[in-house]
């Protein structure tokens, strides 16, 4: 580890795709990489939508599928975790709540000297008044709800008999980093409940949060 600086990575994963893996693989060039994929906490139960249809137990596989799970120098933790009610984070910068989350992410890695990563302007202003030194960073254009889209697509598709898959390679495989593609397929039955389901979120300051456990 010697004096490697760490990056602090926020981010909902859901999936990993390979814009996320281009991210992480440039990150730990420079830096020990801890990733911090968001919870959305109920009593002792992650609450997923169709928004965040992968737990996070799912979505760690996903990156060690990648990286490998005895990577030390890319840690997955579970600490960025929002419990219920969420509406306790808000309004941002003045909730105690939100910098005791804060605080939680710090003391979870084991440099002094760090940054953080977001390729989104406005959570880049959010991270730097949050005193997590934002990197300048551009956005890379695919995004994890496009390919979501994809996935929810495709159930809907092969419910419907309109796709013959022994012939046809699914769209979203060239999205997704190679080695993750059977941990989706594993976990396909999470991807068929929620295809056809309403997207049971509320957005509030730019952040999406389930409305199950926002009161």
């Amino acid at each position: 580890m010697g004096t490697r600086a760490a990056a602090i990575y926020l981010a909902h994963l859901n999936p990993l795709t390979n814009a996320h893996e281009k991210i992480i693989s440039l990150l730990e060039k420079d830096y020990r990489v801890y990733i911090f994929p968001v919870r959305f906490v109920k009593g002792n139960q992650e609450v997923n939508t169709r928004s965040f249809p992968f737990p996070y137990a799912v979505r760690k596989a996903m990156i060690e599928s990648v990286y490998g799970d005895c990577n030390k120098d890319i840690m997955v933790l579970p600490t960025y975790a929002f419990k219920s009610p969420f509406v306790k984070y808000f309004p941002p910068i003045f909730s105690p709540y939100s910098w005791h989350l804060r605080t939680q992410i710090i003391n979870a890695i084991e440099e002094e000297d760090f940054v953080s990563y977001t390729g989104n302007a406005a959570e880049r202003i959010m991270l730097d008044m949050y005193c997590l030194r934002p990197l300048k960073a551009n956005r890379f254009e695919l995004s994890a709800s496009e390919v979501r889209t994809m996935l929810y697509d495709y159930a809907i598709s092969e419910n419907n008999k309109q796709i013959e898959q022994e012939r046809t390679v699914p769209s979203w495989h060239n999205k997704i980093p190679k080695k993750t593609i059977s941990i989706i397929e594993e976990n396909w039955t999470i991807i068929q409940s929620f295809a056809n389901s309403q997207d049971n979120t509320i957005k509030i300051c730019g952040m999406k949060f389930p409305k199950n456990g926002f009161l």
